[in-house]
């Protein structure tokens, strides 16, 4: 079975590193009706007190005001593609090794199986 492939639009904002700071940033987005489908969400290092939470999809009008009125902005530096197919044993390794044949430097990658498919977002 073939993989979907596609690029997606990263939107990511900052978090105050205390209890309950992400659930609000998540609840502006649930109440205008965004479904998110993956985030992660961590303390920033280099910002004591502070986390970053990236979020994907923002989609349609009106999420795209609810995201940026919850301090959200789309990135312009992080490039994102999605990949989602059949997991299989080694099929990271198998993307890992085309990305890298085509001379591609990853910034980042998060996967996750579910079900026997598997989801991974890489950042270039």
């Amino acid at each position: 079975m073939a993989l979907t492939i596609e690029r997606v639009d990263t939107w990511a904002a900052t978090l105050e590193d205390k209890p309950g700071a992400l659930a609000a940033k998540l609840d502006a987005l649930a109440k205008a009706g965004v479904n998110v489908e993956f985030l992660i969400a961590r303390r920033a290092p280099d910002r004591p007190g502070q986390g970053v939470v990236f979020v994907t999809p923002i989609k349609g009008a009106v999420g795209c005001r609810a995201a940026q009125a919850a301090g959200f902005m789309k990135t312009e530096s992080l490039h994102t593609v999605r990949l989602e197919g059949p997991d299989k044993k080694g099929e990271g390794t198998r993307i890992a090794q085309a990305l890298a044949d085509g001379g591609l430097n990853l910034r980042g990658v998060s996967a996750a199986v579910i079900n026997k498919r598997f989801v991974a977002h890489i950042a270039l």
